[in-house]
């Protein structure tokens, strides 16, 4: 798998949010069959900040309805990862 096929997109939300105002955790959108070893390297090369650690987690497409007919979201799985002290969030992430 490369590199830029385990990262999908940073994921802006408020918990998300609240959680990058410490200035050393971030969340993605990754590929679900990527590992925390992947993911760790990935962020390194892409982003060229040092990670300290990465939490994963699967989450589950929801059951959306139109009507009577009834569909389901794709599962997805985000990654929660922490830089080392000293390092700081790339500049095109700031403002996302």
């Amino acid at each position: 798998m490369k590199l830029t096929d385990v990262i999908r997109r940073p994921l802006i939300t408020e918990k998300t949010t609240i959680l990058r105002e410490d200035g050393r955790t971030v969340a993605f959108e990754v590929a679900r069959d990527a590992n925390k070893i992947q993911i760790k390297q990935a962020v390194e090369k892409l982003l060229g900040a040092k990670v300290s650690a990465v939490r994963t987690a699967n989450t589950e497409g929801k059951l959306k309805r139109q009507g009577r007919f009834v569909g389901r979201r794709s599962d997805w799985k985000k990654a929660y990862v922490k830089l080392r002290d000293g390092e700081k969030l790339p500049d095109f992430l700031e403002g996302a």
